[in-house]
């Protein structure tokens, strides 16, 4: 019984650090030099802007941190910012957007996507809240998209997507 009780207590004890290093070759795997094109709505009912971004990510053990720059119609450039922490399984941090105003961002990860409440700073198309998702797609692509609710229809819609590829071999 003692035996039984002691492989039990070491086998729990186990688990989390498992979960912990799963979050880390997840962030780490965030990491790098990454840039594509994508299209950002000015505002719900509003039309698309095609823009070409740039973004640097580094990442430690359990932290994120994203500084990018999107161009568009050749016009504006905005930069934009996010830091994320991993707590376990939980993920919190800070998105600063071209305003330069701090939102909050709270989620969690679902397979190779971190899928994050964000809370506005502000009002952004009557009200503060939306979502931003952080996905992997496959071994050097990475998707940013940003959900909002119409506050007219309540639908959900793609305020931005941007798709990101890691330079090629070739290029470098």
């Amino acid at each position: 019984m003692r035996t039984f009780l002691i492989a039990t207590l070491l086998l729990l004890s186990c688990l989390p650090v498992g979960a912990m290093a799963s979050e880390v070759g997840f962030l780490q795997s965030l990491a790098g030099d990454w840039s594509g094109t994508g299209k950002v709505l000015t505002r719900i009912g509003g039309t698309n802007l095609n823009v070409s971004c740039t973004l640097r990510s580094d990442a430690s053990a359990s932290t994120v941190s994203m500084n990018g720059k999107c161009r568009g119609l050749a016009v504006f450039t905005r930069t934009f910012s996010a830091t994320v922490k991993a707590d376990g399984e939980r993920y919190t941090g800070n998105y600063v957007g071209p305003l330069g105003l701090p939102s909050k961002l709270a989620g969690s990860r679902k397979g190779t996507a971190l899928n994050l409440r964000v809370t506005w700073a502000r009002l952004v198309n009557g009200d503060r809240d939306a979502v931003l998702m952080i996905e992997k797609v496959g071994q050097n692509r990475l998707r940013l998209q940003t959900v909002d609710q119409d506050p007219a229809s309540g639908q959900s819609v793609v305020t931005s997507r941007i798709d990101l590829q890691r330079p090629s071999t070739a290029k470098r």
